[in-house]
């Protein structure tokens, strides 16, 4: 069942929202070599417990920590640990998600640790890009596939590869909610978009194959191939206008719009 939201519901929120990218904003100032993977989840909590939010992932189906942690090959729901220590020229996909009055906020970046290539330069470029064109297409009237159409579409345009084994979705009251929101284009019939419907992008795009599986920890999803791959996620609402990015002020996002 997909559910729509009041103006007073996305307000809620857009304060989860908010936190989350702030919390993001401040993991990334600290990724530097030689920083744990259990710091940056200590540092993302101690930000939770200081806005007064709750975390949204901790628990969730028995994931043990605030942050995923993701690098390099690693697609999604990496496991924080003091043994995992970043090095120069990784990168680093950081998911975090934050509860606020009982409304989620789900957000993701993908950063590089200290110098990187322009290859993986690129790569993080695009994934961002395929996101906000995901973005662009939340009109009343469209449909949940156009979504899916305008992130693989720019990813494939630039010789990458979209992940179809997980998919962004459908958020509110709870982390996960309907609809599914496939990077890819699927046949069928699917949803149409209306406003009151808030959805989380996340494209997942690999440099290799979409291929990947999952570790033996049961959370981690890696590329198939070895390939790296990059993340990025924002929680979206659909107005009567277009879409509003929840972390951010309300403001219709538009292409060439600015964006954190």
């Amino acid at each position: 069942m997909i559910r729509r939201r009041s103006d007073k519901e996305m307000d809620k929120m857009h304060q989860a929202n908010a936190i989350v990218l702030q919390t993001l904003e401040i993991l990334q100032d600290a990724l530097e070599p030689g920083i744990s993977t259990s710091e940056l989840d200590r540092i993302a909590a101690a930000n939770l417990a200081k806005e007064g939010a709750t975390a949204a992932f901790k628990g969730y189906r028995g994931f043990p920590a605030s942050l995923c942690v993701s690098i390099n090959e690693q697609v999604v729901h990496g496991i924080p640990s003091p043994d995992k220590i970043l090095e120069n020229g990784d990168i680093v996909s950081l998911d975090f998600g934050a509860v606020v009055d009982g409304y989620f906020g789900d957000n993701a970046v993908t950063a590089a640790v200290g110098d990187t290539t322009p290859e993986l330069e690129k790569l993080l470029k695009i994934t961002e890009e395929a996101m906000f064109k995901g973005i662009q297409a939340m009109m009343p009237g469209n449909h949940v596939s156009d979504i899916g159409y305008a992130v693989q579409s720019h990813a494939e345009r630039h010789g990458y590869s979209v992940v179809r084994d997980f998919v962004g979705h459908g958020i509110g009251r709870a982390l996960h909610e309907d609809p599914p929101v496939p990077n890819y284009v699927q046949g069928g019939r699917d949803p149409k978009l209306s406003a009151g419907m808030c959805l989380a992008i996340e494209p997942m795009v690999n440099t290799g194959s979409h291929e990947v599986r999952t570790l033996s920890d049961k959370w981690t999803v890696v590329t198939e191939d070895g390939g790296y791959s990059a993340h990025f996620e924002r929680s979206v609402a659909i107005t009567n206008d277009g879409p509003w990015i929840l972390a951010q002020p309300r403001t219709v996002y538009s292409e060439g719009a600015k964006v954190v």
